[in-house]
């Protein structure tokens, strides 16, 4: 893999204080790697605009994009050399969380395995997705998400795994700051998760008051991506601006495996709950 371009880091230690992590931001970005995928999805881009995309095309797109998952989560796994059986639990987890058939798994663990081979390509195969994908960039979103989610359960992002996944997505045109965003929802999820789990192991009794359950209010309008100041019309549209872009119907028909619409399905939920918390702190019908 090419390293080019200069990554300067940021730490946003306020607004992601309470899940206790300093998420990197890019402040700047890696021209040249931007720069080669704009080059190659630029003419399949333009051919395809404002047309329908066939079931052979579509069922191209699918298979494309489940190989390109668990390929580049092999990747991004090896990069330090070995893969950790944390790395492994993160792969199988996912795979679990996605539902997959016995037959999908096998599948999933082939193209995890070309992954972490020797001279596996990672911004060629980045960016054949890419050019897939040229017109979907709702589905490209959906690939980082789970790359993330992958390395935060296998390594939290430490090691070469950050860097890793910020060129990923510099590759595919996700901005540094929204990949800040993707990385902060994914960890809301995984903590109101946790805390569901550990309230139901804490005795069997009702919740303390003090015991959160679940998602927090400031974790919602994380969700959102809307400050908590907004108004009341402003987090409505928010809320509609991300279910269009999460729900596993339209992902679907945009080309993404059937094997991936669970993630979809969660993410979706996800935001859902965000709303019905802050509807009902704030009163809203």
């Amino acid at each position: 893999m090419k390293w080019t371009g200069k990554l300067v880091g940021g730490v946003i230690g306020a607004a992601f204080g309470p899940w206790g992590v300093a998420i990197g931001a890019l402040l700047g970005h890696q021209y040249d790697a931007h720069t080669d995928a704009v080059k190659q999805v630029r003419s399949s881009r333009s051919s395809r605009r404002g047309g329908r995309r066939s079931s052979a095309e579509l069922g191209a797109v699918s298979d494309r994009f489940f190989a390109t998952t668990f390929q580049v989560m092999g990747f991004v796994a090896k990069s330090d050399g070995r893969v950790s059986e944390a790395e492994i639990n993160a792969a199988r987890g996912v795979m679990n969380d996605l539902k997959l058939e016995p037959m999908a798994v096998r599948a999933a663990i082939d193209h995890f395995s070309r992954g972490k081979r020797p001279g596996f390509d990672l911004d060629a195969s980045v960016l054949e997705l890419r050019r897939a994908c040229a017109d979907r960039p709702d589905l490209l979103r959906v690939f980082l998400e789970i790359q993330l989610d992958a390395a935060i359960a296998g390594t939290d992002l430490q090691g070469p795994a950050r860097a890793i996944v910020q060129s990923i997505a510099t590759l595919l045109g996700v901005s540094g700051l929204e990949l800040v965003h993707m990385e902060a929802v994914l960890r809301i999820r995984a903590g109101a998760s946790q805390r569901r789990q550990d309230g139901s192991t804490s005795g069997g009794g009702r919740r303390a008051a003090s015991q959160p359950a679940g998602m927090q209010l400031a974790e919602a309008y994380e969700v959102l991506e809307v400050a908590a100041t907004a108004a009341n019309e402003d987090v409505v549209k928010a809320y509609r601006r991300q279910i269009s872009k999460h729900h596993p119907d339209k992902l679907q028909a945009n080309g993404l495996p059937e094997s991936m619409l669970e993630h979809a399905k969660q993410r979706t939920q996800q935001i859902i709950e965000a709303y019905d918390l802050i509807r009902e702190r704030r009163g809203l019908t």
